[in-house]
């Protein structure tokens, strides 16, 4: 049955917190998972958190610490010594220990390091902090099994099972040669079924999917979700296994990447939480704000320009907020699925095809939509033909115009080496209202005459 976090349960547990009862807080928390302890941790203060976090042995605490937000653990950390960190370090695959060290000071991170009792530990999550973290280096572990190709199939059994002790999930088995240079894989199956005396140059799958340690971390989801892949080994330069990468990893990866997106999507450029500071949300969202102003008074200035409509079409202001929001919902639309092709690598094919495509689609949505409003605007509104004519034709020209923005944009964007995330919201929005509202009154002004 699935734990079920209710008020009453942290009450029980900061009861049990106050009293100083570590006996009996143990005992709540003895059969349940990490994940939900977490969730659980997430709902205290910072020094109920750590004191739940010191009481618990490093085996559970270690996959705790995993789950927390990166501002929650970080201020967890800040609570325990350097040789406590090491011990939850000591605990954990390297991949999670680097990330969590990288989050400490750097003097921290040294004493940290010299706690920890493992020394090739220690060494693997000091190699692991030389890459950059949006790279197959960045994310992968140094936990795997590897067999060399010359080795008899009964004593690779035998190593494998040395090797399996400090890997907790035993995905795949590598091939590698003498100098540690990646040769494939080995399956399972064909260990069992072979002769204790075979080599496993006999056995082996020379063909192996890898990647390079410099590979981006989003070539390294495409790949893994194309091919299905629950690990991929990672080698250097040369050819050397240096590690794996697993579904886990790549789908906190995704997840990362999909919030950073949304919340820049949204006109927020850094990475916030809700409970953040408020100098901290300021900074984050004030910039895409400004730009909004700034778009603002552009706009208006372009309204200063046909100040003469005012005298005897005094009605084409009224449609202003219609034409802005069609526009700024078309762009972002049209942004959306260009983004959706861009991040899954599925958009293919010529820009001259898109173009046309975007074109009749842009066509066809603007004379829909053109046709629901003029009837619908003479016959509510009694607006005369002239003037509906001047409004379809003008919501037709801005809906053409701002899915051109929307789809292009996005692909110069990443085809200059910008995060393409940065065409949607405020950018799109605010740059569509500007042309639709000058692309509204140019059409009216040659139509109506004023």
């Amino acid at each position: 049955m699935q734990f079920q976090l209710t008020d009453e349960f942290i009450e029980q547990v900061e009861v049990l917190i106050a009293k100083n009862d570590g006996d009996g807080l143990k005992a709540l928390l003895h059969d349940l998972h990490f994940a939900d302890v977490a969730e659980i941790l997430h709902e205290l203060d910072t020094d109920e958190a750590t004191y739940i976090v010191k009481l618990l042995d490093s085996e559970i605490t270690s996959e705790i610490l995993i789950e927390l937000d990166d501002d929650f653990r970080e201020r967890i950390l800040d609570q325990l010594t350097p040789s406590e960190i090491a011990d939850e370090l000591d605990e954990m695959d390297t991949d999670d220990a680097a990330d969590i060290i990288a989050e400490l000071d750097d003097h921290v991170q040294k004493q940290v390091i010299s706690h920890i009792e493992d020394d090739e530990h220690a060494a693997d999550i000091v190699d692991l902090l030389r890459y950059d973290e949006d790279t197959a280096g960045g994310l992968m572990a140094k936990e795997l099994v590897r067999v060399k190709e010359t080795w008899t199939v009964a004593g690779c059994v035998r190593e494998m099972r040395r090797q399996a002790e400090n890997v907790t999930r035993v995905h795949s088995i590598y091939v590698t040669d003498k100098q540690g240079k990646l040769k494939g894989r080995l399956s399972l199956k064909d260990l069992l079924t072979a002769p204790g005396k075979a080599h496993i140059s006999d056995v082996y799958i020379p063909k192996v999917d890898y990647v390079t340690v410099h590979t981006e971390a989003e070539e390294v989801a495409r790949m893994m979700q194309k091919y299905d892949l629950e690990a991929i080994p990672v080698v250097d330069d040369e050819g050397i296994l240096v590690g794996r990468i697993t579904i886990d990893d790549i789908v906190d990866f995704i997840k990362e990447e999909a919030e950073k997106d949304y919340q820049m999507a949204a006109g927020i450029s850094e990475d916030v939480e809700a409970d953040d500071s408020i100098w901290h949300l300021t900074r984050a969202r004030l910039p895409w704000l400004i730009l909004a102003l700034i778009g603002g008074f552009v706009s208006v200035s372009v309204l200063g320009t046909f100040s003469g409509a005012m005298n005897d079409h005094r009605e084409l202001f009224f449609f202003v907020p219609l034409i802005a929001a069609m526009a700024g919902n078309v762009g972002v639309q049209s942004s959306a699925i260009v983004l959706q092709g861009i991040a899954n690598n599925s958009l293919k094919g010529s820009l001259w095809k898109r173009l046309i495509k975007e074109i009749l689609l842009s066509l066809l949505n603007g004379f829909l939509l053109a046709t629901i409003l003029v009837v619908g605007g003479m016959l509510v509104l009694g607006l005369t033909f002239l003037f509906g004519i001047t409004i379809a034709i003008s919501l037709i020209s801005v809906i053409i115009t701002a899915s051109l923005i929307g789809t292009f944009m996005p692909i110069l964007l990443d085809k200059w080496g910008i995060d393409p995330a940065m065409a949607t919201g405020p950018f799109i929005t605010t740059s569509n209202d500007i042309f639709g509202i000058l692309i509204y009154f140019t059409i009216a002004k040659i139509i109506l005459g004023f």
